[in-house]
């Protein structure tokens, strides 16, 4: 059940609302969604998405046939081919299952398919970019450990996928990361910035090192690290600047779609990766 699926059965929950958790169980093929995707479906709503189209729309007829006979009806899963009989050409088969919650509770034999996080993103700085950045991933499934030494810097709310982290020593919060996980690095302050760099490339496991900066900023901390001793190879593996390619502007929010954008190329070209992966790996047991 992703992001979305969770807060609408919150919300059904709180308002006591009978409701159908309608979940991708798995997919074969090419499919509009992942499994874990979810909906929550109720007698005159429908929030969330498994991917639209007629599997969403037949989906939702289901659920809400399954919702009008309540708890006399037993949960069950329906595998759709998404080929012609269902208007969709993906080619590939989705298994949905449907479970009633009555009130908004998820029954407690239910399984709660949870998709698995985009990624991990360690964020460094409260400022203007890291502000509008964190309002464009509040869409996404990811996580986000958001750091800063000025308290103060931080929103009053933030989305429930980030935890804000004040730290006297930001540098420090490096050593408890998840390996793979991704940086970026935009304090207030280039000594901070690359206190945190060297820390991040001394652990040799991130997946993405990003910079904001200038291309003279960029040379200006390649010089430094070098004479800190880190090797050329090392010190490619920073992003500066950041960014997807051929979005141009410097306003915050300019800059925080196209550093979202570049997290999520190289998120998923990484998981891509790590199916394909496991994928050769079956075929030869």
């Amino acid at each position: 059940m992703d992001r979305v699926a969770r807060q609408a059965l919150a919300q059904a929950a709180r308002t006591g609302s009978d409701c159908v958790l309608v979940q991708v169980e798995r997919i074969e093929g090419s499919a509009p969604r992942e499994a874990g995707a979810g909906m929550v479906v109720t007698a005159d709503a429908a929030v969330g998405t498994i991917g639209g189209g007629h599997l969403e729309l037949k989906s939702i007829a289901l659920a809400r046939a399954q919702l009008a006979q309540g708890a006399r009806k037993p949960d069950f899963s329906a595998r759709f081919p998404l080929g012609p009989s269902l208007g969709q050409c993906c080619g590939g088969v989705a298994y949905i299952r449907f479970d009633f919650c009555p009130k908004g509770v998820v029954p407690p034999a239910v399984p709660v398919l949870v998709p698995q996080p985009l990624f991990q993103l360690m964020l460094f700085g409260a400022g203007h970019v890291a502000q509008a950045l964190v309002q464009v991933l509040a869409t996404l499934d990811c996580n986000v450990t958001w750091v800063d030494s000025r308290e103060q810097q931080f929103p009053p709310a933030v989305p429930e996928q980030v935890r804000v982290e004040f730290s006297e020593h930001p540098a420090d919060e490096v050593d408890g990361a998840a390996p793979g996980t991704f940086y970026l690095i935009m304090t207030h302050s280039h000594a901070l910035d690359l206190a945190i760099v060297e820390r991040v490339l001394k652990r040799g496991d991130a997946g993405f090192v990003g910079l904001i900066g200038s291309k003279t900023k960029r040379v200006r901390f390649e010089r430094r690290l070098a004479d800190q001793g880190f090797s050329a190879a090392q010190i490619a593996t920073i992003t500066s600047p950041i960014g997807a390619a051929g979005i141009e502007g410097k306003a915050p929010g300019v800059v925080a779609i196209a550093a979202a954008a570049q997290l999520l190329e190289l998120a998923t070209r990484r998981n891509n990766a790590a199916q394909t992966a496991a994928i050769t790996a079956s075929v030869r047991l």
